[in-house]
Order: C-alpha cells, then sequence, then structure tokens
C-alpha cells in the first residue's frame, strides 16, 4: 500500500439511495452502523428496489436520525420512517406499491442485468441477512481517489474513500483502520448502477465499458469485519 489514509467515510442508510458522510464511523460485524440498514420493498416483486433496476433512487437522499431515517425526494419532501404514511408517500414517488423494510435475519432478492448497455435479460440472486448487502463477502468497502481517477465518486457508494493508492494489493490481507480490523476479501465487481443518472451526473455508459476494459470488471475493494471499533477521518491503512 502506498500510505492510504481515511479520507472521507460515508454510510448509505437505505440501499440504492443517497447516503451521509460521517467524519467518524462505529463498525460492527455488519459493517459501518446504520449503512444499508433500510431498503424499500417492491411488493408486486419480492425483491428489494437498487438503482440497477430503479435509477430514480439516487436521485434522493438518506440520513439516520436515531432508530429510524428521514428520506429526501427529488422535490425536497422530507419523509421519516416513523410516520405512518412513509410507505404511502414512497409508494406515490415511485409509482408502485413499495415497503421501507429495516434490515433482518433474511436477506434481500436483488436483480441485475446480463447486459448492462440495453438493460436486458435480468438475473437475481439472495443477498446476506443483517443489513441490505448484496454479497456476503464484503461489509465494508473500500477505494482510493488514485483509482476513481476523474470519475465522481457516487457513482461507487464505497464506505472508505482512502487518500493514496495500492488498495488493490489488499486483498487476501488484514488491515487495521482506526480501532477496526478488517479482512480484505475481494474486489468488487461492478455493475450497470455505476452507469446511472444522479444529481449533477448523467447516464455513462463509458464509467463500466472502461472498467470493464481497463479493470476487468472490478474497482474498489471489499472487507469483513474481523474487529469491531471505530475509523475515524485521517485513520492510516496499516497491515496487521
Amino acid at each position: 500500500m502506498s500510505d492510504l489514509r481515511v479520507s472521507e467515510i460515508w454510510r448509505y442508510p437505505i440501499k440504492s439511495v443517497g447516503g451521509e458522510r460521517v467524519s467518524v464511523a462505529t463498525v460492527t460485524e455488519l459493517g459501518v452502523l446504520g449503512d444499508r440498514s433500510w431498503g424499500i420493498f417492491d411488493v408486486d416483486t419480492g425483491t428489494v428496489l437498487t438503482a440497477r433496476r430503479t435509477p430514480e433512487l439516487l436521485f434522493a437522499s438518506a440520513a439516520l436520525t436515531g432508530a429510524d431515517v428521514a428520506i429526501t425526494l427529488p422535490d425536497g419532501t422530507v419523509i421519516s420512517s416513523a410516520n405512518e404514511t412513509c410507505n404511502q408517500q414512497l409508494s406515490s414517488w415511485l409509482n408502485r406499491q413499495v415497503e421501507l423494510l429495516a434490515a433482518g435475519e433474511e436477506g434481500g432478492t436483488y436483480e441485475v442485468p446480463l447486459d448492462f448497455e440495453n438493460d436486458e435479460n435480468w438475473v437475481s440472486w439472495q443477498g446476506p441477512g443483517g443489513a441490505w448487502h448484496d454479497s456476503k463477502a464484503s461489509r465494508v468497502s473500500l477505494v482510493s481517489r488514485d483509482t476513481m481517477c476523474d470519475w465522481d465518486q457516487r457513482r461507487f457508494r464505497a464506505n472508505v474513500i482512502l487518500d493514496g493508492s495500492g488498495e488493490d494489493g489488499l486483498v487476501g490481507a488484514h488491515v487495521s483502520l482506526g480501532t477496526t480490523e478488517l479482512a480484505v476479501m475481494k474486489p468488487i465487481d461492478r455493475c450497470v448502477i455505476v452507469t446511472r443518472p444522479q444529481p449533477g451526473l448523467d447516464r455513462d455508459l463509458d464509467v463500466l465499458r472502461t472498467i470493464n476494459a481497463e479493470r476487468a470488471t472490478t474497482l474498489s475493494v471489499g472487507a469483513l469485519v474481523v474487529t469491531e471499533g471505530t475509523i475515524s477521518q485521517g485513520d492510516a491503512v496499516t497491515s496487521v
């Protein structure tokens, strides 16, 4: 690693919805506390919505408010999970019957198109329980600014943004950030989400075309939590 240091920490309280930056994060076995702790469930399909199928999710944002979550819709309307009309308001926004669900023991069912160029031939899989993560091999994601180059970091929705370079070389290693120890398990395969529009960003298929051509489909690394603790902005990444 080349002097990797924590530049920013992000959590995304609702899967595929914009998140919030924090200066210090508590990290549990499930990842950054509160990250992907809520999901928007499509009643008709039985899937947890993501920006793969529902790109408009990225135009909202979410922030934890104690045990609840507040969602700011694109028009500025703020909805609280504590409000009994929350599901009704979300359903009206998304034009389908949905429910905001807290993560539990059972993981979500997710979808991805086999061809990101035209969003055809979708396949589904079952994610792990505890939080609405895609993979049981990744609870905390890390990426360096050098790896992202000129791309907007929001496209990758990583928990930890690093100054420096060399996170790809951490796969298979144990590292500490603050009082947290992580086992870096794998490079993270990228999907159509990185191409989706967001506030101030257009749809851009060249992002994934470039990742597939130059980085063998992966960008950032995923880790499991070995020792729970805290991560703070400015923490160095050190080998264990």
